[in-house]
C-alpha cells in the first residue's frame, strides 16, 4: 500500500510541476455574462487586448529625427513582417525572426506605422490624383489646340493655347491640396517622404496648442509631449503558453540593439502583461512560501503531537496535494490564483484527517477497531466539510468555483490517503518485533520531542488550566457561555459588511513586480493604464444617426470624467482610444451614407480594421481607463452601460480585461453575497448531517459552534483590521468547512463516551482529553503552516494568510468554548423531552 501511495503521489507531484498558471479572462467570469460574451465578439473581429510599448522621450525628437526610422523597423519585427530577400533583423535566432515565424501578433499600431502610412496613402492618392490630372490637361490641351487650329492660328499659338489649358487644369490641383492644407494643416508641397520634418511636423503637432503639443485626435498614438506609445495586437485564440512566449518574445524584440533609440527608451506593459508576470509571481511565491510552510508544520506536529511516528500526518497530506495536483494536470485544468490558494487549505485539512486517524489508532492499540470507530466519524466531518465547500459552486466566478470544486477533490483524497496510507505507516511501524535502525531513529527523534515539550510545560500547563476553566464554566453555565457567544456573533455579523475589501491593484502585488511597475510608467506617461471597448453591432452601421450617437455617446463620457482636448487625459479617468468616431470628426463629412461609406473607403484598412468590420456590421468604441481601485472602476463601467441607448437596430456591450477583473471583483466582494454564501454553507452543512444522523436534533448540536464560528471570526477581523481581498473574500466558507470538521469530532466522540457510561462532565473531559488534543494538534499545525503565508512579500497572499490564520483559530477555540454548552443543553433539553439517554447515563445533568 505504501509503495503504490508513494508512487501516485510522485507521478502526481511530476505531473503538477506540469501546470502553467493561467490568466485567461474565463477564469474571472463566466462565459454566459454580457461581459465575457461581448470581450470575446471584440476578440473574435479585432484581436486580443493590446501590449503596449511605451516609448519615452521628447516626442519632437521621436518623430523629426532618425529615432522614426527606428521605430518603423521596430514595429516591422513586432508585425512579423521580415524584408524580403533580406534575414530577419538581429539573424534567425532574434525574436524578430521568432515573431515572423510564430505570427501571434494580429496587427501593431504606432507612431512609425502611423506616419508611414499616412506618407503612403498620400503618395498613393497624389498619384492617382496627378495621373487624372495629367490625363484632363492632355484633353484640355489638346481641345484647346484645336479651337486655335480651327481660329486659324499658327502652330506657335496653338501650342501657348494648349500650354495654357494645361495650366488651368493643374492649377486646380494645386487649390485641391492648398484646401487639403488649409484644412488639415499638412504643409504638403508635393509628395510627402517619411524624413520630411515639416510634413511630419504638421501632421503630428497642433500649433494651436503649442508647437510640441501632439493633436488631440491622435491621444492613443502621442498622449503628450513626452511619450508615444506602440499597441501591439496579439490573434485572437492564442492558449496561455502562446501569449506568454509572444510577450516574451515582444520583450526580447523591445531590448534588441538595432532598435536603440537616441535620448528614448522603451516600456513594454499593457493588461496581458500584467496578468501574466502576476500569475507567475504568486505561483513562485507560494511554492516558496509551501516549502517553508511543510517545515514549520513538521516542527508543530514533533511538539504537539504525541505520537512516535508525528510526520506521519504531514507525509499523508503532502500525498493527497500531490494526488490532487497530478489530476488537475490529467483532466488540462489550468493553474489559477484561487487554486494555487489550495494548497495550505488542502494541506491542513490532510493533516487534520490523519492526525485524527492516528491518534484514534494509538489509543485504541488496534487498527481495525479504530477504524471501525473513528472512520464514520471522520468520514462524517469530511463528507460535511466538502459539502460547506461545494457551497462555493454557486459563485458566478468561474475561479472560485474552481476553488471549491478542487477542495472537495482534494478532501476526497485526503480521506482516502489518511485511511489507507495512514492504516499502513502505523501496521508497519508495529509489525516487526524486531526493532530496526528506523524504529530506533524514531524512538529517538520522539524522546528529543518530548524533551523539547518538557521545556514547554510550563505555558503548556498554564494553556491547559485555562482550557479546563472554560470547560467548568461551559458545564455550569451553559446558558450564559452561549448568550456571550451568540452576543458576539451578533456583533461580527453586523460589522462584517464593514471590513475594507482591498481592490487596488497597486496595493495587492509585490511592489517590485516588473509588470506592476511598468503600469504605473505607462499611466504617469499616458494617463492610462487599460482599455474598455463598447462593441457596437448592427444591420449597417454607416447610417449617419448610428454614427452621430457614437459620437455624442463618446464625447459625453469623455466629458463627465474629465477630458478635454485642450487639457488632454491628465487626471481623467476616461480617455479617447482607437475609435470609429475618429474618423468622423467633421460632422459635415458624415452627413449621408455615401460619405460614411467614402470615407471607410479612402481609409487604409491596416487603420479601419481596428475599428470596424469588413461587413460594416460591428464597430469598436474604445476608451483608456486609469490604474483607479477597481470598485471606482465598476462605478464607471455601470455609469457606461446606463448611458448605452443606441438607435433601435443597433446593440451595444461594455467588454474589455478591466471590465471583466471589475466585475468580478464586484461579485466576490459584495456583502450580501457574502451573507447569501454563509448560509446557504449552513443549511447545505445541516443537510449533509440530516442525512448521516437522520435526526434535526443531532445534525444542528454540532452546527451552532459553527453558525457562531462566523460571526466571531467577522469580529476579529473588523477589530484587527485585517482587509479582506479578492481571494480572502470567500473564505465565510473556510471558516464553516474548518469549523465543521472540530464540531462533528468532538460531538461525535462526545456521544460515543456517554453511550459508554459516562456523566456529561466526565464525557466532556473524556472527549477533550482525547479527541480534543488530536484537534488542536493538528488545528496547531494548519495554523502554523498558514501564518508562514504572512510574511510572503505578496500583498494578497499576505493577507490571505493572515485571514485564515484568525479563521482557523477564532474556529478552533470558539469551537472548543462554546460546543460543551451547546451539548449540555441539549442533553437537558432531552431529558425534559422525556427521551432515554444513552446506555449507561443515569445521573442527571446538574442545574
Amino acid at each position: 500500500m505504501l509503495a503504490v501511495v508513494a508512487v501516485l503521489a510522485a507521478a502526481g507531484a511530476a505531473l503538477a510541476l506540469t501546470l502553467e498558471p493561467s490568466a485567461a479572462t474565463g477564469t474571472l467570469v463566466g462565459r454566459s455574462s454580457s461581459s465575457y460574451e461581448a470581450t470575446e465578439r471584440y476578440r473574435e473581429r479585432f484581436g486580443e487586448q493590446s501590449v503596449v510599448v511605451l516609448v519615452r522621450g521628447d516626442l519632437p525628437n521621436l518623430v523629426l529625427t532618425q529615432n522614426l526610422n527606428t521605430l518603423v523597423g521596430l514595429e516591422g519585427c513586432l508585425s512579423g513582417n521580415r524584408p524580403a530577400g533580406s534575414p530577419a533583423p538581429g539573424g534567425e535566432r532574434s525574436p524578430c525572426a521568432a515573431l515572423a515565424r510564430t505570427k501571434p501578433v494580429q496587427v501593431v499600431y504606432g507612431p512609425g506605422t502611423f506616419i508611414n502610412s499616412a506618407v503612403g496613402e498620400i503618395q498613393s492618392q497624389l498619384q492617382v490624383r496627378s495621373q487624372a490630372s495629367a490625363a484632363q490637361a492632355e484633353k484640355a490641351a489638346e481641345a484647346a489646340r484645336r479651337v486655335a487650329r480651327g481660329q486659324g492660328r499658327s502652330k506657335a499659338q496653338q501650342e501657348r493655347s494648349a500650354e495654357a489649358a494645361r495650366q488651368v487644369v493643374s492649377s486646380q490641383l494645386l487649390r485641391e491640396l492648398l484646401q487639403v492644407n488649409l484644412k488639415y494643416g499638412l504643409g504638403l508641397t508635393g509628395a510627402p517622404t517619411l524624413n520630411d520634418p515639416n510634413f511630419v511636423s504638421a501632421l503630428v503637432f497642433d500649433p494651436s496648442r503649442g508647437a510640441r503639443t501632439p493633436k488631440a485626435r491622435f491621444a492613443y498614438l502621442f498622449p503628450n509631449d513626452r511619450s508615444a506609445v506602440i499597441q501591439v495586437r496579439l490573434e485572437e485564440g492564442l492558449s496561455d503558453e502562446q501569449r506568454r512566449d509572444a510577450i516574451e518574445q515582444i520583450r526580447g524584440a523591445v531590448a534588441m540593439p538595432e532598435w536603440r533609440l537616441d535620448k528614448a527608451a522603451y516600456t513594454v506593459t499593457g493588461a496581458p502583461v500584467v496578468l501574466e508576470d502576476l500569475a507567475d509571481a504568486l505561483a513562485g511565491s507560494v511554492l516558496r512560501l509551501l516549502l517553508v510552510a511543510l517545515v514549520v508544520m513538521a516542527l508543530v506536529l514533533v511538539l504537539v503531537f504525541r505520537s512516535r511516528l508525528r510526520l506521519v500526518p504531514l507525509l499523508v497530506a503532502l500525498a493527497a496535494v500531490a494526488v490532487t495536483f497530478g489530476a488537475m494536470a490529467v483532466i488540462g485544468a489550468s493553474l489559477t490564483m484561487a487554486s494555487i490558494a489550495v494548497l495550505p487549505v488542502l494541506l491542513g485539512l490532510g493533516v487534520d484527517y490523519a492526525i485524527q486517524f492516528q491518534a484514534r489508532v494509538e489509543e485504541e492499540g488496534d487498527a481495525p477497531r479504530a477504524a471501525r470507530l473513528a472512520g464514520p466519524t471522520i468520514a462524517t466531518a469530511a463528507l460535511a466539510t466538502g459539502v460547506g465547500f461545494l457551497v462555493l459552486q454557486l459563485s458566478p466566478v468561474p475561479m472560485v468555483r474552481g476553488f471549491g470544486g478542487l477542495l472537495v477533490a482534494g478532501i476526497a483524497f485526503a480521506l482516502m490517503l489518511a485511511l489507507t496510507a495512514g492504516t499502513a505507516a502505523l501496521v508497519l511501524s508495529t509489525r516487526s518485533a524486531r526493532e530496526g535502525a528506523l524504529a530506533r531513529s524514531l524512538r529517538g527523534a520522539g524522546e528529543l520531542a518530548d524533551a523539547v515539550r518538557g521545556r514547554l510545560a510550563r505555558p503548556a500547563g498554564r494553556l491547559g488550566a485555562v482550557g479546563a476553566a472554560a470547560l467548568r464554566t461551559a458545564l455550569r453555565r451553559p446558558e450564559r457561555v452561549l448568550a456571550v457567544g451568540l452576543a458576539l456573533a451578533t456583533i461580527g455579523w453586523a460589522v462584517d459588511s464593514q471590513t475594507e475589501v482591498v481592490s487596488d491593484v497597486e496595493r495587492l502585488v509585490p511592489q517590485d513586480l516588473r509588470a506592476v511597475s511598468d503600469l504605473q510608467a505607462l499611466q504617469r506617461a499616458t494617463g492610462v493604464a487599460g482599455e474598455v471597448d463598447v462593441i457596437v453591432e448592427g444591420a449597417d452601421l454607416t447610417d449617419p444617426k448610428v454614427v452621430a450617437w457614437m459620437r455624442e455617446y463618446q464625447s459625453g463620457l469623455l466629458e463627465e470624467y474629465g477630458y478635454s482636448a485642450t487639457n488632454g487625459c491628465g487626471k481623467a479617468e476616461l480617455c479617447p482610444a482607437l475609435s470609429l468616431t475618429d474618423l468622423f470628426r467633421d460632422e459635415r463629412a458624415a452627413a449621408t451614407k455615401e460619405q460614411v461609406r467614402g470615407l471607410l473607403d479612402a481609409v487604409p484598412p491596416y487603420f479601419s480594421q481596428a475599428v470596424i468590420t469588413r461587413d460594416r456590421r460591428t464597430a469598436n468604441l474604445a476608451f483608456g481607463v486609469r490604474l483607479v481601485p477597481l470598485e471606482r472602476q465598476q462605478e464607471i463601467f455601470d455609469d457606461m452601460r446606463e448611458r448605452l441607448k443606441p438607435p433601435p437596430g443597433v446593440t451595444a456591450q461594455l467588454g474589455g480585461l478591466p471590465v471583466i477583473v471589475a466585475g468580478a471583483n464586484a461579485t466576490l466582494t459584495d456583502p450580501l453575497r457574502r451573507l447569501g454564501t454563509l448560509l446557504a454553507g449552513l443549511l447545505a452543512v445541516a443537510l449533509a448531517l440530516m442525512a448521516v444522523y437522520r435526526r434535526w436534533e443531532r445534525a444542528l448540536v454540532p452546527l451552532v459552534p459553527i453558525a457562531l464560528a462566523t460571526g466571531w471570526s467577522a469580529l476579529v477581523l473588523f477589530a484587527m483590521r485585517v482587509p479582506l481581498n479578492p481571494m480572502s473574500a470567500t473564505l465565510g466558507a473556510l471558516v464553516i468547512a474548518i469549523s465543521t470538521e472540530f464540531s462533528v469530532l468532538l460531538t461525535a466522540r462526545f456521544r460515543e463516551e456517554r453511550a459508554a457510561g459516562l456523566e456529561p462532565a466526565e464525557a466532556l473531559r473524556a472527549t477533550y482529553a482525547s479527541t480534543g488534543a488530536a484537534v488542536l494538534a493538528s488545528g496547531a499545525t494548519a495554523i502554523a503552516g498558514f501564518a508562514v503565508l504572512a510574511f510572503s512579500d505578496v500583498t494578497m497572499l499576505r493577507d490571505f494568510g493572515l485571514v485564515t490564520v484568525v479563521d482557523l483559530t477564532v474556529s478552533l477555540l470558539g469551537v472548543l468554548a462554546v460546543l460543551p454548552a451547546v451539548l449540555v443543553l441539549a442533553e437537558r433539553r432531552a431529558e425534559r423531552a422525556g427521551e432515554p439517554a444513552p446506555a449507561g447515563d443515569r445521573d442527571p445533568i446538574p442545574a
